[in-house]
């Protein structure tokens, strides 16, 4: 197994921002070549637990460090996004690998129709099995291409699919799909690593479906619970832990709607310091009480880009 191109797209990863100037088709959301302006996807739900939607922009408050900042684009359109779903392909996926295929391809079904998607497997080795597409046909057959194996290079994977995200994505919007039933036990990377990606600017929001075993012992599922809602947490997606596979078709129902219906706010940080950098996103309507937006924790910008002013 080769793992030195692994250490080379962590690098690649490890950088802040992007790039280039992007935007989605029919989005309003656009990045000028600077990757000081940072990404903020929220979705704000009710004490209920139900999505509040048409806020107006007045109703939102970013703050980085504790410090308000400026929004330059706000969005509450169905835009496009740039996905990569990302199943576990281990020895003990066997038995569920038929309903896992059939919830991801409902995630497909239910996401917008000019997303485009790409899939991997993985057990010890990572499998790029359809790149990016939204053919329905070739991204069912890339789900049905290998045969389960042993091993879950689980950090591994997560670094080398947010680094082809960034490399290849087209859309301003990221996001990552992760169904496991496990925790790593074949990575060259450690967690540490893998939540720099996690927490890099403008980084893939994840969500995570954990099919966790009841039948490993409670230390196993403790850890493996705690690990995916870190993903989840510190990138503004939400963690789900079904009871039993036949919820898992409705969840992936729900995150396609979540992403559908996010709020998108870019501004223009004016915090250089590397390091961690919080946000805090206030949401705030005359008419509506008891409001919370799910969004990114914060993310970390490396020594070179705070010395270059992003």
């Amino acid at each position: 197994m080769v793992r030195n191109p692994i250490s080379l797209l962590l690098a690649v990863a490890l950088c802040a921002g992007l790039a280039a100037a992007q935007q989605a088709p029919n989005s309003g959301i656009t990045f000028r070549a600077d990757v000081a302006n940072v990404l903020v996807q929220a979705n704000v739900l009710d004490k209920h637990g139900h999505s509040v939607n048409n806020l107006p922009a007045s109703d939102f408050t970013v703050y980085e460090n504790g410090v308000k900042q400026k929004v330059d684009t706000f969005s509450h359109d169905d835009t496009p996004v740039s996905v990569g779903i990302l199943v576990d392909n281990s020895g003990s996926m066997r038995p569920n690998v038929a309903a896992v295929d059939a919830a991801a391809m409902t995630f497909v079904r239910a996401s917008n129709p000019q997303d485009e998607v790409f899939e991997v497997l993985f057990n010890d080795e990572y499998h790029l099995v359809s790149p990016f597409t939204n053919d329905i046909a070739k991204l069912e057959e890339g789900l049905g291409s290998l045969d389960p194996d042993e091993g879950t290079a689980l950090y591994d994977t997560i670094i080398r699919a947010a680094a082809y995200l960034k490399r290849y994505g087209t859309r301003p919007k990221k996001v990552l799909l992760l169904i496991t039933d496990g925790d790593d036990d074949a990575s060259s990377h450690s967690l540490q690593q893998t939540l720099k990606i996690v927490q890099a600017q403008n980084a893939p929001l994840i969500y995570c479906i954990g099919l966790v075993d009841k039948g490993e012992g409670g230390d196993f599922r403790r850890q493996s619970r705690k690990v995916l809602l870190q993903f989840a947490e510190d990138s503004g997606g939400v963690a789900y832990f079904p009871k039993n596979l036949r919820q898992v078709d409705a969840i992936t129902q729900k995150v396609a709607r979540d992403i559908r219906l996010q709020y998108s706010l870019v501004y223009r940080s004016n915090q250089t310091r590397p390091g961690y950098h919080t946000i805090r996103l206030e949401v705030k309507d005359p008419k509506l009480k008891n409001l919370h937006a799910y969004t990114r924790r914060g993310f970390y910008l490396p020594p070179a880009a705070a010395a270059s002013g992003h």
